[in-house]
Protein backbone atom coordinates (compact mmCIF):
# COMPACT_ATOMS: atom_id res chain seq x y z
CA UNK A 1 0.00 0.00 0.00
CA UNK A 2 1.09 3.29 -0.40
CA UNK A 3 0.58 6.98 1.33
CA UNK A 4 1.46 9.87 0.22
CA UNK A 5 1.70 13.08 2.63
CA UNK A 6 0.97 15.65 0.25
CA UNK A 7 0.05 19.47 -0.08
CA UNK A 8 -1.28 20.21 -3.70
CA UNK A 9 0.88 23.41 -4.99
CA UNK A 10 4.03 21.87 -3.49
CA UNK A 11 6.69 21.48 -6.16
CA UNK A 12 8.00 18.58 -4.52
CA UNK A 13 5.47 16.51 -4.04
CA UNK A 14 4.17 17.81 -7.43
CA UNK A 15 7.41 15.67 -8.83
CA UNK A 16 6.57 12.51 -6.98
CA UNK A 17 3.03 12.40 -8.38
CA UNK A 18 3.85 12.88 -12.00
CA UNK A 19 5.94 9.86 -11.09
CA UNK A 20 3.25 7.98 -9.04
CA UNK A 21 0.55 8.77 -12.33
CA UNK A 22 3.48 8.19 -14.85
CA UNK A 23 3.58 4.34 -13.55
CA UNK A 24 0.03 3.68 -13.03
CA UNK A 25 0.00 3.82 -9.80
CA UNK A 26 -3.00 3.98 -6.98
CA UNK A 27 -2.30 5.51 -3.17
CA UNK A 28 -3.58 7.28 -1.07
CA UNK A 29 -3.74 10.79 -0.24
CA UNK A 30 -3.11 13.02 2.98
CA UNK A 31 -3.36 16.69 2.84
CA UNK A 32 -0.44 18.47 5.00
CA UNK A 33 -1.65 22.56 5.08
CA UNK A 34 1.83 23.97 5.54
CA UNK A 35 0.44 27.43 5.99
CA UNK A 36 -1.44 25.81 9.18
CA UNK A 37 2.22 24.41 9.99
CA UNK A 38 0.76 20.83 9.85
CA UNK A 39 4.41 19.74 9.11
CA UNK A 40 5.30 19.89 12.37
CA UNK A 41 3.11 18.21 14.21
CA UNK A 42 4.56 15.27 16.25
CA UNK A 43 3.25 12.55 14.45
CA UNK A 44 4.51 13.63 10.87
CA UNK A 45 7.80 14.68 12.54
CA UNK A 46 8.11 11.22 13.18
CA UNK A 47 7.79 10.18 9.44
CA UNK A 48 9.45 13.25 7.98
CA UNK A 49 11.96 14.52 10.68
CA UNK A 50 12.55 17.27 8.64
CA UNK A 51 9.27 18.86 8.34
CA UNK A 52 8.73 18.85 5.22
CA UNK A 53 6.35 17.33 2.40
CA UNK A 54 6.34 15.15 0.75
CA UNK A 55 7.05 11.69 2.12
CA UNK A 56 5.91 8.37 1.09
CA UNK A 57 4.92 5.25 2.87
CA UNK A 58 5.30 1.65 1.52
CA UNK A 59 3.79 -0.91 3.15
CA UNK A 60 4.47 0.82 6.70
CA UNK A 61 8.10 2.26 5.87
CA UNK A 62 8.74 6.06 5.42
CA UNK A 63 10.79 7.42 2.52
CA UNK A 64 11.37 11.07 2.41
CA UNK A 65 13.04 13.42 -0.24
CA UNK A 66 10.92 13.60 -3.07
CA UNK A 67 14.15 12.67 -5.88
CA UNK A 68 14.91 9.89 -3.75
CA UNK A 69 10.85 8.80 -3.36
CA UNK A 70 11.00 9.14 -7.46
CA UNK A 71 13.79 6.90 -8.08
CA UNK A 72 12.34 4.35 -5.01
CA UNK A 73 9.29 4.19 -7.11
CA UNK A 74 10.69 3.43 -10.12
CA UNK A 75 13.17 0.84 -8.87
CA UNK A 76 10.23 -0.74 -6.79
CA UNK A 77 7.66 -0.78 -9.43
CA UNK A 78 9.74 -1.56 -12.37
CA UNK A 79 6.33 -1.84 -14.82
CA UNK A 80 6.56 0.44 -18.02
CA UNK A 81 7.05 3.38 -18.60
CA UNK A 82 11.25 2.67 -17.14
CA UNK A 83 11.87 6.26 -16.12
CA UNK A 84 15.64 5.45 -15.30
CA UNK A 85 17.62 4.37 -18.06
CA UNK A 86 19.69 1.20 -18.20
CA UNK A 87 22.70 2.66 -19.11
CA UNK A 88 24.99 3.59 -16.62
CA UNK A 89 26.10 6.73 -18.40
CA UNK A 90 22.87 7.70 -19.32
CA UNK A 91 21.99 6.99 -15.16
CA UNK A 92 24.62 9.76 -14.56
CA UNK A 93 23.37 12.34 -16.48
CA UNK A 94 19.69 11.95 -15.45
CA UNK A 95 21.27 12.24 -11.95
CA UNK A 96 23.36 15.26 -13.22
CA UNK A 97 20.01 16.92 -13.89
CA UNK A 98 18.49 16.15 -10.65
CA UNK A 99 21.12 17.44 -8.90
CA UNK A 100 21.16 20.90 -10.40
CA UNK A 101 17.28 20.65 -9.16
CA UNK A 102 17.76 20.29 -5.72
CA UNK A 103 21.25 22.32 -5.44
CA UNK A 104 19.59 25.50 -7.24
CA UNK A 105 16.14 25.35 -8.90
CA UNK A 106 14.53 24.43 -6.00
CA UNK A 107 15.12 27.27 -3.71
CA UNK A 108 15.23 29.27 -6.73
CA UNK A 109 11.42 28.44 -7.16
CA UNK A 110 10.91 28.95 -3.31
CA UNK A 111 12.23 32.17 -3.20
CA UNK A 112 10.54 33.16 -6.69
CA UNK A 113 7.28 32.73 -5.79
CA UNK A 114 7.46 33.50 -1.94
CA UNK A 115 8.70 37.12 -3.28
CA UNK A 116 5.63 37.04 -5.89
CA UNK A 117 2.90 35.46 -3.50
CA UNK A 118 3.85 35.20 -0.17
CA UNK A 119 5.82 38.18 0.81
CA UNK A 120 2.42 39.70 0.48
CA UNK A 121 0.65 37.39 2.83
CA UNK A 122 3.09 38.02 5.35
CA UNK A 123 2.88 41.04 5.55
CA UNK A 124 -0.72 41.01 6.08
CA UNK A 125 0.41 39.28 9.65
CA UNK A 126 0.68 40.39 13.21
CA UNK A 127 4.02 40.68 13.84
CA UNK A 128 3.67 37.53 16.20
CA UNK A 129 2.20 35.37 13.91
CA UNK A 130 4.77 36.24 11.01
CA UNK A 131 7.54 35.64 13.53
CA UNK A 132 6.24 32.14 14.66
CA UNK A 133 6.08 31.72 10.67
CA UNK A 134 9.71 32.26 10.30
CA UNK A 135 10.52 30.17 13.78
CA UNK A 136 8.76 27.21 11.92
CA UNK A 137 10.88 27.16 9.74
CA UNK A 138 12.73 25.11 11.26
CA UNK A 139 15.87 25.32 8.74
CA UNK A 140 18.60 28.14 9.96
CA UNK A 141 19.50 28.77 6.30
CA UNK A 142 15.70 28.72 5.50
CA UNK A 143 14.79 31.01 8.11
CA UNK A 144 17.80 33.63 6.66
CA UNK A 145 16.58 33.04 2.93
CA UNK A 146 12.44 33.44 3.98
CA UNK A 147 13.57 36.99 6.11
CA UNK A 148 15.97 38.66 3.36
CA UNK A 149 13.20 37.83 0.67
CA UNK A 150 10.52 39.25 2.68
CA UNK A 151 12.77 42.46 3.49
CA UNK A 152 13.88 42.58 -0.04
CA UNK A 153 11.49 41.07 -2.76
CA UNK A 154 13.52 40.48 -6.05
CA UNK A 155 16.53 42.21 -4.56
CA UNK A 156 17.25 39.61 -1.84
CA UNK A 157 20.30 37.94 -2.70
CA UNK A 158 18.66 34.93 -2.38
CA UNK A 159 16.25 35.43 -5.18
CA UNK A 160 19.13 36.77 -7.83
CA UNK A 161 21.05 32.83 -6.94
CA UNK A 162 17.63 31.82 -7.76
CA UNK A 163 17.25 33.43 -11.13
CA UNK A 164 21.12 32.67 -12.11
CA UNK A 165 20.87 28.87 -10.78
CA UNK A 166 17.54 29.37 -13.79
CA UNK A 167 19.17 31.08 -16.23
CA UNK A 168 22.19 28.28 -16.20
CA UNK A 169 19.64 25.45 -16.24
CA UNK A 170 17.64 26.86 -19.44
CA UNK A 171 20.88 27.43 -21.22
CA UNK A 172 22.35 23.93 -20.48
CA UNK A 173 18.81 22.36 -21.30
CA UNK A 174 18.79 23.89 -24.83
CA UNK A 175 22.42 23.03 -25.54
CA UNK A 176 21.10 19.53 -24.32
CA UNK A 177 18.45 19.09 -26.44
CA UNK A 178 19.52 20.29 -29.61
CA UNK A 179 22.57 17.43 -29.08
CA UNK A 180 19.82 15.00 -28.06
CA UNK A 181 17.51 15.43 -30.97
CA UNK A 182 14.74 15.53 -28.02
CA UNK A 183 12.01 15.65 -27.42
CA UNK A 184 13.30 14.62 -23.58
CA UNK A 185 16.31 15.62 -21.79
CA UNK A 186 17.81 11.82 -22.89
CA UNK A 187 16.69 11.68 -26.39
CA UNK A 188 13.10 10.00 -27.49
CA UNK A 189 12.19 8.87 -23.90
CA UNK A 190 10.93 10.89 -20.66
CA UNK A 191 12.86 10.05 -17.50
CA UNK A 192 13.21 10.72 -14.18
CA UNK A 193 15.60 14.09 -15.52
CA UNK A 194 12.50 15.59 -17.16
CA UNK A 195 10.06 14.79 -14.43
CA UNK A 196 12.64 16.59 -11.82
CA UNK A 197 12.03 19.55 -14.37
CA UNK A 198 8.92 20.16 -15.55
CA UNK A 199 7.17 20.98 -12.21
CA UNK A 200 9.85 23.78 -11.74
CA UNK A 201 8.58 25.36 -15.15
CA UNK A 202 5.47 24.86 -14.64
CA UNK A 203 5.20 27.35 -11.50
CA UNK A 204 7.63 29.99 -13.53
CA UNK A 205 4.39 29.32 -16.43
CA UNK A 206 1.97 29.53 -13.58
CA UNK A 207 3.51 32.72 -12.21
CA UNK A 208 3.80 34.36 -16.21
CA UNK A 209 7.63 34.36 -16.08
CA UNK A 210 8.31 31.23 -17.86
CA UNK A 211 8.99 33.18 -21.63
CA UNK A 212 11.55 35.27 -20.11
CA UNK A 213 13.96 32.40 -19.93
CA UNK A 214 12.90 30.16 -22.99
CA UNK A 215 11.52 32.50 -25.36
CA UNK A 216 14.59 32.60 -27.63
CA UNK A 217 15.49 28.90 -26.40
CA UNK A 218 13.47 26.81 -29.45
CA UNK A 219 14.25 23.45 -27.97
CA UNK A 220 13.26 24.25 -24.62
CA UNK A 221 9.77 25.52 -25.61
CA UNK A 222 9.17 22.44 -27.70
CA UNK A 223 9.96 20.18 -24.31
CA UNK A 224 7.72 22.50 -23.08
CA UNK A 225 4.84 21.42 -24.95
CA UNK A 226 5.66 18.02 -24.81
CA UNK A 227 5.95 18.37 -21.00
CA UNK A 228 2.54 19.68 -21.07
CA UNK A 229 0.70 17.24 -23.12
CA UNK A 230 2.20 14.81 -21.70
CA UNK A 231 -0.22 12.33 -19.72
CA UNK A 232 1.46 12.18 -15.89
CA UNK A 233 2.11 15.68 -16.17
CA UNK A 234 -2.11 16.64 -16.42
CA UNK A 235 -2.82 14.00 -13.87
CA UNK A 236 0.10 14.45 -11.33
CA UNK A 237 0.36 18.32 -11.27
CA UNK A 238 -2.29 20.03 -13.47
CA UNK A 239 -5.24 18.58 -12.44
CA UNK A 240 -4.53 19.05 -8.93
CA UNK A 241 -4.13 22.66 -8.70
CA UNK A 242 -7.15 24.62 -7.85
CA UNK A 243 -8.23 27.36 -10.06
CA UNK A 244 -8.13 29.63 -6.96
CA UNK A 245 -4.44 28.80 -6.36
CA UNK A 246 -3.44 29.32 -10.43
CA UNK A 247 -5.70 32.55 -10.27
CA UNK A 248 -3.45 33.67 -7.70
CA UNK A 249 0.08 32.71 -9.03
CA UNK A 250 -1.24 34.78 -12.39
CA UNK A 251 -1.81 37.70 -10.77
CA UNK A 252 0.91 38.29 -8.54
CA UNK A 253 3.21 36.77 -10.85
CA UNK A 254 3.70 39.87 -13.53
CA UNK A 255 4.37 42.07 -10.90
CA UNK A 256 7.75 40.80 -10.12
CA UNK A 257 8.54 40.44 -14.33
CA UNK A 258 10.45 43.76 -14.52
CA UNK A 259 12.80 43.24 -11.83
CA UNK A 260 13.36 39.52 -12.49
CA UNK A 261 14.70 40.58 -16.06
CA UNK A 262 17.07 42.94 -14.49
CA UNK A 263 18.76 40.40 -12.77
CA UNK A 264 18.67 37.66 -15.93
CA UNK A 265 20.05 40.36 -17.84
CA UNK A 266 22.68 40.22 -15.52
CA UNK A 267 23.47 37.17 -15.08
CA UNK A 268 23.98 37.33 -18.91
CA UNK A 269 26.63 39.72 -19.01
CA UNK A 270 28.26 38.10 -16.18
CA UNK A 271 28.05 34.85 -18.00
CA UNK A 272 29.10 35.91 -21.43
CA UNK A 273 32.30 38.27 -19.70
CA UNK A 274 33.46 35.26 -18.18
CA UNK A 275 33.17 33.05 -21.64
CA UNK A 276 35.22 35.98 -23.41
Amino acid sequence: MLTLYDFGNSVCCQKVRITLCAKGLDWEPIKVDLFKTEQYDPKYLQLNPKGVVPTLVHDGKPVIESTLICEYIDKTFPQAPQLTPADPWLQARMRLWTKMVDEGLHDGVTELSFSAMFRERMKNMSPEIREKRFRNVGDPRRTDRFKSTYELGVKSPFVAHGIAAYERAFKMMEDTLSGTGGPWILGSNPSLADINLMQYAARLDFLGLLDLWIKDRPHVESWWTAARQWPGFKSGLRDRISENEISEMRLHGPKIANEVVETILTVRHNMAAVMS
